[in-house]
């Protein structure tokens, strides 16, 4: 199952899809050119325990290195992904 990203002007989200159904979301809006904020994760219950959340976390994560972004985690899971993985901080708003 691979993370997939959509982006419009002012928000976007990380998602996994399995087959035609989202199964995973996590949408953000942005705060400016360089920074975005984590407001919702979602995982369908039947996927729960599959680190699903944590590989949406991880890919905002890796955009936001590769475009000089920071995040801010609203979202209490992504809040808390952050607090749990220090190698995540350098892109932590």
């Amino acid at each position: 199952m691979e993370v997939q990203h959509q982006e419009t002007e002012n928000k976007g989200k990380f998602y996994i899809n399995d087959g035609n159904e989202a199964i995973a979301e996590m949408t953000y809006s942005k705060a400016g050119e360089q920074k975005i904020i984590i407001d919702h994760t979602e995982v369908n219950d039947q996927y729960r325990g599959q680190n699903l959340g944590l590989k949406l976390v991880t890919a905002a994560v890796e955009m936001a290195r590769k475009n000089n972004i920071k995040i801010m985690p609203l979202c209490p899971f992504a809040k808390r992904v952050f607090e749990k993985t220090a190698k995540f901080s350098d892109v932590l708003w």
